[in-house]
């Protein structure tokens, strides 16, 4: 009973591991900096909605920390769509090249002045809220045009 019980176990986890996405191709890794983007931008929208507790540093080296992270997914795009790419991003990504780069560098833009505002003191929540919103819009902007949901 069991190997009965191993043998499934170890079968199960077999058939999970197929059909993933290598973390190492272009797509499993901007997939990675996008879940982390999601990740750092939902904590500092939750600080200036109240949903999290608001502190300052926090937010400051959150604000970094997607200011960097929005500067490395593009590179993981590469020219033309690889066969066998399941992912959410339309075929424009690569057909509308350069509106694509031209949103990727407003995100950069955005998180740029995010950061520059949290230099800014005192640090408020309301003084955040705007230019939050624009990287959240920026966001938006894009997967709008380019993500498949």
């Amino acid at each position: 009973m069991k190997f009965k019980t191993l043998s499934l176990v170890v079968l199960v986890l077999a058939v999970s591991g197929c059909g993933g996405v290598d973390p190492n191709s272009p797509q499993g890794q901007r997939q990675a900096i996008f879940k982390q983007m999601l990740k750092v931008s939902e904590d500092l929208g939750g600080m200036l909605r109240g949903r999290i507790a608001f502190k300052a540093q926090a937010f400051v080296d959150g604000a970094a920390e997607l200011d960097q992270l929005t500067r490395t997914p593009w590179q993981h795009f590469p020219q033309v769509r690889e066969d066998g790419d399941e992912s959410r991003a339309k075929d424009d990504v690569w057909q509308r090249q350069a509106r694509f780069q031209e949103l990727a560098q407003a995100m950069e833009a955005s998180t740029a002045a995010l950061v520059a505002a949290t230099a800014v003191q005192p640090l408020t929540p309301e003084a955040l809220a705007a230019p939050m919103q624009r990287v959240e819009d920026s966001c938006k902007a894009c997967h709008e045009e380019f993500r498949a949901f």
